[in-house]
């Protein structure tokens, strides 16, 4: 059974968060010791989610997936979420870059594997993010290599963890429960914030 759009978008909204992505990344232990501070994590990293770039090269379509830009030119990259790893002290970006791919509905093992091919290439042709307004003081040059990490849920077909185990791709595999317990959490924590400042 196919997990549901609720699941991608409940998902997706709690790893914009800072707290919701530290979540995450404490369910794959490599990528969460690569946070600059534990002691100030929310102020190590930045989310982007559905992340746009500047290519510094062209792509043609045929070397890029399909995909043409030209040098210069801003595009959206396939993947959900982008974690730009920061040091909380001096407030510039390091080199540590996640990306965070959510399995979409009606998604098979090959078109969640695509977007990460696809971002490859596209991340090959040289890059500089574009930053949030909040974050416009960074320099938003790429980074070290850009490391993948894959969600999936119960009810995604077993053949895609399968093929991401196969291929040697990092995955973690979110409950509805957690995802549900996380955004009541944040939800509360908005709200209290928000009352404070009443």
């Amino acid at each position: 059974m196919v997990e549901r759009q609720p699941h991608y978008e409940i998902a997706l909204a709690n790893y914009c968060d800072r707290d919701g992505a530290i979540a995450l990344l404490k369910q794959y232990r490599p990528y969460l010791e690569m946070v600059p501070s534990m002691r100030r994590p929310l102020a190590s990293l930045i989310t982007l989610p559905l992340p746009i770039v500047r290519l510094r090269g062209s792509a043609s379509g045929g070397n890029s997936g399909g995909v043409t830009v030209t040098a210069g030119e801003a595009i959206a990259l396939p993947c959900d979420l982008c974690i730009l790893m920061c040091d909380p002290e001096w407030q510039v970006k390091t080199g540590v870059e996640i990306l965070v791919f959510i399995h979409r509905p009606r998604e098979d093992f090959s078109d969640l594997l695509r977007r990460w091919r696809l971002t490859q290439m596209l991340l090959d042709r040289g890059y500089e993010w574009l930053l949030p307004a909040r974050y416009e003081h960074m320099l938003g040059e790429a980074g070290d290599q850009p490391l993948p990490l894959f969600v999936v849920f119960p009810e995604t077909p077993d053949r895609i963890q399968r093929g991401l185990q196969g291929a040697g791709l990092p995955f973690v595999v979110q409950s509805m429960e957690d995802l549900m317990a996380d955004e009541n959490c944040l939800e509360a924590f908005s709200t209290q914030s928000f009352e404070k400042e009443e």
